[in-house]
């Protein structure tokens, strides 16, 4: 890690408040904002800067069971797909519909107009945080990631800093990163600090292309998680190389499926050595 790299992340990291690699990586977070619909005005409206919650606020109107089963989807969406607005209209619905309720929604491929259809839809604009408004974090992509969390769920004052990490890629990929903070369980009649949890939303590299990308992509994802400490990376990682199957074991991750639902089949795809 170069010492210029070093030292921006030292600086974002202060300036944040959150936890950094401290090596391992030369590549830096950019940062964004979460939104919310704003009736008054009939809009999308970024959120104030989130700060990492006191004991006394975390505590106030939450208890550590109400996060104690979160659910999360994730879905590439298919921005090559014929007439996204209607495909994504669908998805959408099938993920109002799903039970238990959704908390925490991870998408890939989403294309401009399936971004438009989203954010015009109004249960979302009623019900969820956004990580976009518009198109201004993608830059001149056709397609990125999205991340939805819901409002009822995980309030404002649960949500910590949104960025992207754009890591080496054939196809200017990145994560999409994010800090929640969870209740901790209480110790007697004292309330624990709230605990950060990491969400990490991506898209790896698509296509049997060698060299790969993957094995670094993956690597960088895995030093973010670390420096939180405990956090989650979901998203598109469909194998296209033989040696794929050992990234997560390489990289000292878990597949929450495989540990969790050992006898069950599942939609997994990336194995450890021992699964």
């Amino acid at each position: 890690m170069s010492v210029f790299s070093q030292l921006r992340n030292r600086v974002l990291e202060w300036r944040h408040g959150i936890p950094l690699p401290a090596s391992e990586t030369n590549v830096s977070p950019i940062f964004q904002s979460w939104h919310q619909f704003d009736t008054s005005f009939n809009k999308w409206l970024p959120l104030d800067k989130p700060q990492e919650p006191s004991q006394e606020s975390s505590s106030a109107d939450t208890t550590p069971a109400e996060y104690s089963k979160l659910v999360l989807a994730t879905w590439n969406v298919d921005a090559g797909a014929p007439d996204s607005a209607t495909r994504i209209s669908s998805i959408i619905s099938h993920l109002k519909a799903s039970v238990p309720p959704v908390n925490i929604i991870f998408l890939q491929e989403v294309s401009r107009t399936a971004l438009s259809t989203i954010l015009a839809t109004p249960w979302v604009r009623e019900h969820w945080y956004s990580s976009e408004a518009d198109t201004t974090n993608w830059g001149v992509r056709p397609f990125a990631t999205m991340t939805l969390v819901s409002r009822s769920k995980l309030r404002d004052n649960t949500l910590g800093p949104i960025w992207r990490v754009k890591y080496p890629s054939r196809f200017e990929r990145d994560a999409l990163c994010c800090d929640v903070f969870l209740p901790s369980p209480k110790s007697g009649s004292e309330s624990a600090s709230p605990s950060r949890v990491r969400l990490m939303n991506v898209h790896l590299d698509s296509l049997p292309i060698q060299p790969s990308k993957r094995p670094i992509q993956l690597s960088i994802i895995a030093s973010y998680l670390r420096a939180a400490g405990r956090g989650l990376v979901a998203g598109d990682f469909n194998p296209v190389l033989p040696e794929d199957n050992a990234l997560i074991g390489t990289n000292e991750l878990k597949d929450v499926w495989v540990e969790l639902r050992p006898e069950e089949d599942g939609f997994t795809k990336l194995k450890g050595p021992s699964a």
